[in-house]
């Protein structure tokens, strides 16, 4: 297979849009028909989950194929090193053109520095800013000049009319597009006014692990949601203009099409304000994830994949289904067998963590390492506390199993299985400071990182 007629990717990142969150994943508040009839399209994996649920952590998952406590990547505005054999140096190194348009947020050097091309992991069309949520007055940089730029109007909306500029030009080599979009992220009030408009605190409809005491924070939670999915409704038509795009121009049959996200939002379950993640909970961990290929997913159109897929699997994943070489210090799996054989991997689990908790909402948090299966989920925390939840009878996570002699089978094998996956990455899951010391990081009173603008 030449390289012109190896598969396009475009790889749509979203940042903060939880799985729940979606029309064809049965929220009421979630108007989504154009990805819904994207995931009808599609195989929905619907066990996809953040290696570690927050913003640099999870990309350089993505990124690299490789866990957090390997790269040092287990906090927000810290470098990943210039040298990781990335995804996108990757599909470079394959012959493909490379494109990478939106959040970046693993270069640690100042969310608005200029970032040189050495640092930018094998990516050379390149309209970015490390990190920015001023979706009404987004920055950016374009190629090599180091002069800043102002995308016009929303943000997402000027990405990705960005990006199906860069789709529609003719080239030689097939593309490794990905368009990195800030939202739903917060703050939640700088959506388009439009969008604002249709979405009313007083009538969001919150899941039942969502329980409010206190008149105060159920109104701080509902306003928050209603901007959340005027943030996600805005997004819905980005997802269909991609879409169109490369249905326009011919090139949807050869292209893998993914939508997706880093991580979630609390929003209140759980008894966790709105703007947190980085916990284990499967409203903060789970995303959604959607991948069109119509070669090898048109007959399974629609199928539900309950095989776990962790963010560390995307990159060998992906690079198997172009037919790519997977870098040896990958430690994600290739899951192409149930994309192409349409098989389920029974198997197969993925573990994700937090390393050292870190922010204002989270640093008091106890770091953790969990397991995700196709029905459970199981957490050990750094107080040895322990939770069971069956994900498919209980999928609120409303019962904590652990203590149930019932499970108590399924809880010893889970943990015989966590502690082999952390033998396999030699991680020793210590205390967040042995972390902290090891990779040479100087903390805040809220565990976070310094940054600058």
């Amino acid at each position: 297979m030449t390289v012109a007629e190896k598969p396009n990717v475009v790889y749509i990142l979203t940042d903060q849009w939880r799985a729940k969150a979606t029309g064809y994943n049965g929220d009421p508040n979630a108007v989504t028909p154009n990805i819904d009839r994207l995931a009808a399209e599609s195989l929905d994996f619907t066990n996809a989950i953040g290696t570690s649920p927050v913003c640099t952590p999870a990309r350089a998952a993505l990124l690299t194929g490789r866990f957090p406590t390997t790269t040092g990547m287990f906090m927000n505005d810290i470098p990943l090193s210039p040298d990781e054999q990335s995804i996108g140096k990757a599909f470079k190194a394959g012959g493909y053109d490379t494109a990478y348009i939106g959040k970046w947020h693993v270069d640690g050097y100042g969310r608005a520095s200029y970032i040189p091309p050495e640092r930018r992991q094998g990516f050379d069309y390149w309209k970015v800013l490390e990190c920015t949520h001023d979706y009404q007055n987004s920055e950016y940089y374009d190629g090599n000049d180091p002069t800043l730029k102002v995308w016009p109007g929303y943000d997402a909306f000027s990405q990705t009319d960005d990006a199906c500029e860069y789709i529609r030009q003719d080239r030689e080599n097939s593309f490794f597009l990905t368009l990195s979009l800030g939202p739903p992220h917060f703050p939640h009030n700088n959506a388009p006014e439009d969008f604002q408009n249709r979405f009313k605190p007083e009538d969001v409809k919150f899941s039942p692990n969502a329980v409010f005491n206190d008149p105060e924070a159920e109104a701080f939670a509902r306003k928050e949601a209603a901007g959340y999915y005027a943030h996600i409704a805005a997004l819905d038509g980005c997802i269909q203009q991609v879409v169109d795009v490369l249905k326009d121009t011919g090139l949807e049959e050869n292209t893998i099409l993914i939508f997706a996200s880093d991580h979630g939002e609390m929003m209140g379950s759980h008894g966790h304000t709105p703007f947190k993640k980085q916990i284990f909970w499967d409203e903060s961990c789970r995303v959604p994830y959607l991948l069109r290929y119509p070669p090898l997913t048109a007959n399974q159109k629609g199928r539900k994949v309950s095989t776990p897929l962790g963010t560390v699997d995307i990159m060998p994943t992906l690079l198997s289904l172009c037919g790519l070489d997977i870098p040896k210090p990958v430690e994600g799996s290739d899951l192409s067998a149930c994309i192409r054989q349409g098989i389920e991997l029974e198997d197969h689990l993925t573990l994700y963590m937090s390393v050292s908790p870190f922010s204002g909402k989270n640093h008091t948090d106890p770091a953790y390492r969990a397991l995700r299966t196709q029905r459970h989920t199981f957490v050990k925390t750094a107080d040895d506390d322990i939770y069971l939840f069956d994900d498919v009878d209980d999928p609120y996570q409303l019962t904590n199993l652990s203590g149930s002699p019932e499970t108590a089978q399924i809880k010893s094998g889970l943990e015989q299985a966590l502690a082999n996956e952390l033998d396999r990455i030699d991680d020793p899951f210590r205390e967040k400071e042995y972390y902290l010391e090891k990779w040479g990081y100087e903390v805040n009173k809220t565990g976070e990182v310094p940054y600058s603008r």
